[in-house]
């Protein structure tokens, strides 16, 4: 079947999967005991996407957590963003949010999160709630059962994050929302004084009747890259399912890379904030890394994915952080993604200059970049065993994740994937045609 998952739904840093074959009421009840099993947690603030079974499993979900005795706070409809909020404003001590994030409408599934909106990985607790989901080894019933009730977070978000806002003149962008949860997260920015918004698919549609909620796929840009040339705007914004990442476009049309936007975004927290630390995935350009020394700051380089950069964020009290993905992670949002928070920086800094977004944005774009380019291969240790020998003596060899090489000219990261066969190339030079011959020499090696 296409778009079917592969092997468990308990994922490395989520549960996902079909719902009706891999993910079903009778499972969200088990996984809402397993959850009160595991953390023995008392509060659990519980949020839920569009998608037409994200209410069918909250109500299963939420009788699993009831029975063991966890009171849940049902907050809603929410982005996953506003449901971090919600964790961490309503002392609760857990929190789960029910979304298939990007993937089609079919799939659906739980982001899980400790008190303070702390992320459960697979590493720190998904696994042990699959082992008693599997083994039924659940706590026994408690003799109170919790209560639900219904909390409403929106206008407290929508307060907070409006207040980083310092928009300066009139500044007009163009949205996609995908029919995701975009729409909920984007109340932050409909109404705000200079800002004016032109939407694009703004109905909240589970199915995603008009192209997947993933600005990670160039072809879902293809719509708002229309309007953008046919019209004029500032830039434009693509948010994907759960509102958790979120991509840029110039104002010509140009769809920006998402570490260019960490670089923004570092600049503008550093001019308020010298010397704060700022994590960059390694998958970031050189550039970022440089922007952030340039402008008295910190920069601290992360392995991908959310659960480490939140955990290593927390530890260097860490202002910032921004990942290839295009997960913008704030201190100010209990260290965890603010897609809308994102966005008003971009329309800050557009405002307070008399410069297009691209041109302030040529001086960032320094080096040319591969893009991620995924290779099928038998054996993915293999792989990066014979790449190490191959370049590792060569260059400044570093394993943080995968294996990373840096040359003077030129570096690569290659990585295997969680979940499938794949081995994950990203590489950058300082010419295009060195990135090109690069790229495609690092490839052979990885594909013979």
């Amino acid at each position: 079947m296409a778009g079917a998952s592969k092997g468990s739904i308990f994922k490395a840093y989520d549960i996902r999967g079909i719902y009706g074959r891999d993910l079903t009421e009778e499972l969200a009840y088990k996984i809402g005991k397993a959850f009160a099993t595991f953390l023995k947690c008392k509060k659990v603030v519980v949020g839920r996407d569009m998608r037409p079974h994200s209410l069918p499993l909250f109500e299963s979900l939420a009788r699993g957590l009831t029975e063991l005795g966890a009171d849940v706070i049902d907050i809603g409809v929410v982005s996953t963003p506003m449901s971090y909020f919600a964790n961490g404003t309503l002392g609760a001590d857990s929190s789960i949010i029910i979304t298939a994030s990007h993937n089609p409408g079919p799939w659906n599934g739980f982001k899980l999160c400790r008190e303070k909106a702390i992320p459960i990985s697979g590493a720190t607790g998904i696994k042990d709630i699959e082992q008693i989901v599997l083994t039924g080894n659940f706590a026994p019933k408690a003799a109170v059962p919790g209560k639900i009730s219904k909390a409403d977070l929106l206008a407290d978000y929508v307060k907070h994050i409006r207040s980083f806002a310092d928009i300066r003149r009139p500044v007009r962008i163009a949205v996609d929302y995908a029919n995701g949860m975009g729409i909920i997260e984007g109340n932050v920015l409909r109404g705000l004084k200079n800002l004016s918004i032109d939407p694009l698919f703004d109905t909240l549609d589970g199915t995603f009747p008009n192209h997947e909620a993933n600005p990670l796929l160039e072809e879902t840009w293809h719509a708002i890259q229309k309007k953008v040339r046919g019209e004029k705007y500032d830039f434009a914004i693509a948010f994907d399912g759960d509102a958790d990442r979120c991509g840029f476009m110039d104002e010509k049309g140009n769809i920006i890379p998402m570490d260019i936007i960490t670089a923004l975004i570092a600049e503008m927290v550093l001019k308020k904030n010298p010397g704060a630390s700022i994590y960059y995935d390694l998958r970031s350009s050189w550039a970022v890394k440089e922007v952030i020394l340039e402008n008295g700051g910190k920069p601290l380089m992360s392995r991908v994915g959310h659960a480490f950069i939140k955990a290593q964020m927390r530890e260097a009290n860490a202002l910032f952080a921004g990942e290839l993905s295009g997960h913008y992670y704030f201190k100010d949002n209990f260290f965890t993604e603010s897609s809308s928070l994102a966005a008003l920086y971009v329309a800050n800094l557009v405002s307070a200059s008399d410069m297009p977004l691209s041109e302030l944005i040529k001086p960032l774009q320094r080096y040319f970049a591969s893009g991620e380019i995924n290779s099928e291969v038998r054996d993915t240790k293999k792989v990066i065993a014979t790449l190490k020998e191959k370049y590792g003596k060569l260059g400044r060899e570093f394993e943080l994740d995968g294996l990373s090489v840096e040359f003077s000219a030129w570096w690569f990261n290659v990585r295997a994937s969680n979940t499938e066969p794949l081995c994950r190339l990203n590489l950058e030079a300082k010419t295009k045609a060195l990135m090109e011959q690069k790229r495609d020499e690092v490839l052979a090696v990885i594909r013979a």
